[in-house]
């Protein structure tokens, strides 16, 4: 009898991120991002492509300056890539970003009639989008379910012990499996919201975590306590 290939990943069903979710859903507000893009498919890929390695804070308004001059991917795909690069500037790597956003206007307009495409596997085919981006586009803009899992919430659910896994992709497959749908949708907002306050990479916020009784603290490099 052939043997069976082991998951990469697990989700443990016994941890209560259900719990987790509710506490963190109470403790923060929700993205600012969302009164932007919510709904709107193509708006919501523009930003992320705009947003990788770069802060709300300039994500945000650069948005606004290229949807105020073109918000669909025909009038988006008439632009020159220097207009374009001069309305997301100075989102970082702004040029292959530009770039980025025009080919994917062009592929929307030539292969799928105009209409941002609501399935992951046809979304990565676009240049520069990846399982990240591509969930996103599903859950906030076409408002179907979907699980977004960056760096935040890989680090944060297994600190938790609410996964074991290696990677993004996988954290991604085994909250799929496990985690009931109807958490899906807000598990990225609250998890990047609770990495940038409190769970950090390096110096944990442990002492004034919400859902610190609850977490396995695997791998936590805490931050040291103030001096006296």
């Amino acid at each position: 009898m052939p043997l069976t290939k082991k998951k990469p990943y697990t989700y443990h069903k016994a941890f209560p991120l259900p719990e987790v979710l509710a506490i963190l859903d109470a403790t923060y507000d929700d993205h600012p991002m969302g009164d932007l893009t919510a709904g709107n498919p193509f708006k919501t890929l523009v930003s992320c492509i705009i947003s990788l390695r770069t802060k709300d804070e300039v994500t945000i308004p650069a948005s606004k300056r290229l949807f105020a001059v073109a918000d669909t991917p025909d009038t988006m795909r008439r632009m020159s890539q220097a207009q374009m690069e001069a309305l997301i500037y100075p989102a970082g790597f702004y040029r292959n970003k530009a770039e980025a956003i025009l080919n994917a206007c062009a592929v929307i307009c030539d292969d799928f009639n105009g209409e941002v495409p609501n399935t992951i596997e046809e979304l990565i085919t676009l240049k520069g989008v990846g399982r990240k981006t591509a969930n996103l586009v599903v859950g906030l803009g076409h408002l179907e379910p979907a699980i977004c899992v960056d760096i935040h919430v890989h680090r944060i659910c297994n600190r938790l012990g609410a996964v074991t896994s290696k990677e993004p992709d996988h954290t991604e497959f085994a909250l799929r499996r496990g985690l009931d749908v109807t958490y899906w949708q807000k598990i990225n907002t609250l998890m990047v919201a609770h990495g940038r306050d409190c769970c950090k990479p390096v110096g944990a916020r442990c002492d004034v975590c919400p859902v610190e009784h609850l977490c396995q603290k695997r791998d936590v490099k805490m931050r040291k306590p103030p001096k006296s």
